[in-house]
């Protein structure tokens, strides 16, 4: 059960842009066409899409580092190019759902992010692969902004926490690319895969799309914050600042685990296990297979255990699981390890980014995802480095020393509320 001092989940959820399925005529609030259970699906599809296409690149890295001719440095300074576009993209993408409405800016992002995934593989050198990825991971961080914007949106509608299942289906999503990508690793050049890829992402936006632009809100987004007096970036008191920053952190630390098992575990399992190209893809499915499942679990666990268990509980097993996967001296004991590992991670950064979203909004949702995704996407490029100073499985140990922290810093914030 939860913690006396630990509030519960729908006291973190004030009533605020709430979605309706017909208008009221009451002045001031939102008015949204389609049921949220319509809404809900064609964001879900979103979430998928994203793992989906994120993993298709991540499981051919092996393969573009080959056909580049990067050291392990040099490709952790070009995967640096997807950190330096999300991240700049991601505070800019909040005010741009502020304006335009997070289901318009995740439909254009979806746009983007499917014809920029068959960039990587017409690359010859680290530098031009670098140079791409900047493209890519902008596209990759505004659609996470945006769609995590829209999910907050519709966790207020529903007044539970239902944001896990969003990312359950990035995960399942991710799963299924990573196993298509494990598939036909052996036989398909990396550029035809991509590019089938891209036909899928544009294909998918195509029918979903639109269901989400038809669930848009009747009113100009900025317009209905300042009826209903809930616009964040005004009036969020000093308090309410530091807690999306500790939300911020904690989504830092577990993203970390994530992007570093994304882009380096196949590597690992390879280079170190002697796996087969299928078996080291297999192994971030196995991680997004675990991670989707303890997603699945996770409105679940938020109801009858809270906020801070399933945080304490979460960083605690991840740390455990990633200490296995990175040290274990056979494939299957490091297959177990990540599978541990993404149990432990599968509900810490819905939780930390959706806590943002309640307290600010596309604002807080911002702050927290530009701190999370920036860990995801910085950790691969440390790791990087880490491994050409010691070895790639030690480095991959930062990755238990995080989780660790996100366990701390989320008992520290059991007492955290929206004053």
């Amino acid at each position: 059960m939860r913690t006396l001092s630990e509030p519960s989940y729908a006291h973190f959820v004030p009533r605020v842009n709430k979605l309706r399925t017909a208008p009221s005529g009451e002045p001031g609030e939102d008015a949204a066409p389609l049921p949220p259970a319509r809404l809900r699906t064609a964001l879900t599809v979103f979430f998928a899409l994203d793992g989906f296409l994120f993993a298709g690149w991540v499981v051919r890295i092996p393969a573009i580092k080959h056909r580049t001719g990067a050291t392990a440095s040099t490709l952790g300074l070009a995967l640096l190019g997807v950190s330096a576009g999300a991240v700049i993209t991601m505070m800019l993408t909040g005010r741009l759902c502020r304006r335009y409405g997070s289901h318009t800016v995740t439909v254009v992002c979806g746009v983007l992010l499917s014809p920029s995934i068959a960039l990587p593989a017409q690359t010859g050198s680290a530098l031009t692969l670098g140079l791409v990825l900047l493209l890519f991971g902008a596209a990759y961080g505004g659609m996470n902004v945006s769609m995590n914007s829209a999910a907050v949106d519709l966790v207020t509608a529903l007044r539970r926490p239902v944001m896990p299942g969003f990312h359950a289906a990035f995960s399942f999503g991710g799963m299924a690319g990573a196993g298509l990508g494990g598939l036909v690793a052996g036989g398909l050049p990396p550029a035809t895969h991509l590019a089938a890829l891209t036909g899928i992402g544009l294909a998918v936006t195509a029918v979903s799309g639109p269901v989400l632009l038809r669930g848009g809100p009747a009113a100009p987004p900025s317009e209905q914050r300042a009826a209903n007096g809930s616009e964040p970036s005004k009036g969020m008191s000093a308090r309410a600042r530091r807690t999306v920053v500790l939300f911020g952190v904690i989504a830092l630390c577990t993203a970390y685990g994530e992007g570093a098992l994304a882009e380096w575990g196949a590597l690992h399992l390879g280079q170190d296990l002697d796996a087969s190209p299928g078996l080291a893809a297999a192994g971030y499915s196995l991680f997004a297979l675990t991670m989707a499942v303890g997603r699945l679990s996770g409105t679940a666990l938020l109801e009858r255990f809270g906020q801070t268990r399933t945080l304490v509980t979460g960083g605690a097993t991840a740390a455990a699981g990633m200490l296995l996967g990175a040290l274990a001296p056979v494939l299957w004991l490091a297959l177990l390890g990540f599978a541990v590992a993404g149990l432990g991670l599968a509900n810490i950064f819905p939780v930390a980014v959706g806590r943002a979203g309640a307290l600010a909004g596309p604002s807080g949702v911002a702050a927290a995802s530009t701190l999370g995704y920036g860990g995801m996407l910085l950790g691969p490029p440390v790791i990087g480095f880490l491994a050409d100073w010691t070895s790639l499985p030690v480095a991959l140990t930062t990755v238990t020393l995080l989780a660790s922290t996100a366990a701390v810093l989320g008992y520290s914030a059991r007492n955290a509320t929206n004053n």
